[in-house]
């Protein structure tokens, strides 16, 4: 290997050395790192998303592990593979603990009915589980923040559960303004056997609801998800349609984000004598509209 090293030679004034010489070489080399540099700051600059065009904000890759991609369990049968939706924008596998992306919630529970406590939420062997107790404690957590338009796709079972806990998957308005901001339920396991699963796109001031239902055993992992553009609003099971509305009178009007609970309906059943219940997510994902690259 050549020596990189300046050539320190002797000054010809005796008693003093010159300024230190950088061989050819070494320009050289230094040459070429400003310049790979420079290459690898334009492409960061180039391929950077633009904005989605609906919600103000990118779509940008965001993952909480920086491991190299893993198949997801369950892909072949999800809506992003079956429907093409391409790549997408966040994974969250839960195969670490919980990233700043997700807001876990602290405070009353659902219509002030018991209470949401992080300490309901627990992450474990690539899975992410919410437990219902007796007393009504649960949790709930948002992915933050939203988009007006997307994608978004979780892997969800739920075992049998009491009859006052329903498991969610749903868009709710950043806004904070419901219900004119809207709300999409695009998984409600209402009933306890969880063998029926309901859709509720709610709107308008007076909490007007497009419904829907699917027969299903939800105590088995299914793909749930929902794919909102200007045109439309689909939710899919296992890839596979079971809900849609073109009706855009309907359409919430701002940025939603996804939030995942499992909510307390003390009126459902008798509060007095509650079976605690879970819920388990495997995975989330989110995409971006059509014509958006992540």
């Amino acid at each position: 290997m050549p020596d990189l090293r300046p050539d320190l030679r002797e000054a010809q004034d005796p008693g003093q050395r010159s300024t230190p010489r950088i061989s050819g070489r070494t320009v050289l080399f230094i040459a070429v790192g400003l310049v790979a540099a420079l290459v690898a700051v334009l492409i960061v600059v180039l391929v950077r998303p633009s904005s989605n065009g609906g919600g103000g904000i990118s779509f940008f890759p965001v993952s909480p592990t920086s491991a190299p991609p893993k198949p997801s369990a369950g892909a072949a049968t999800s809506a992003a593979v079956l429907q093409n939706w391409g790549e997408p924008a966040y994974v969250d596998e839960f195969d670490q603990p919980l990233g700043s992306e997700w807001e876990v919630y602290n405070g009353k529970g659902h219509n002030g009915n018991g209470q949401r406590s992080p300490d309901a939420v627990s992450v474990a062997d690539g899975i992410m589980t919410i437990t219902g107790d007796e007393n009504g404690k649960t949790a709930g957590m948002a992915l933050t923040p939203g988009h007006k338009y997307g994608r978004w796709e979780a892997r969800v079972k739920a075992p049998v559960g009491d009859d006052t806990y329903n498991a969610l998957l749903l868009l709710w308005p950043d806004a904070e303004d419901w219900p004119v901001g809207g709300e999409v339920d695009f998984m409600e396991m209402d009933d306890p056997s969880r063998q029926t699963t309901s859709m509720f796109l709610h709107y308008g001031k007076d909490n007007e609801q497009d419904k829907a239902e699917v027969k299903i055993d939800g105590t088995q992992w299914h793909n749930w998800a929902v794919d909102w553009t200007p045109d439309h609003i689909i939710a899919y099971v296992d890839g596979k349609e079971w809900y849609r509305t073109t009706d855009k009178g309907i359409f919430p009007p701002r940025k939603m984000h996804l939030a995942i609970q499992l909510d307390w309906f003390p009126e459902n059943g008798n509060k007095n004598n509650v079976k605690p219940t879970t819920m388990d997510v495997d995975w989330v994902k989110q995409y971006p509209p059509p014509g958006v690259t992540p």
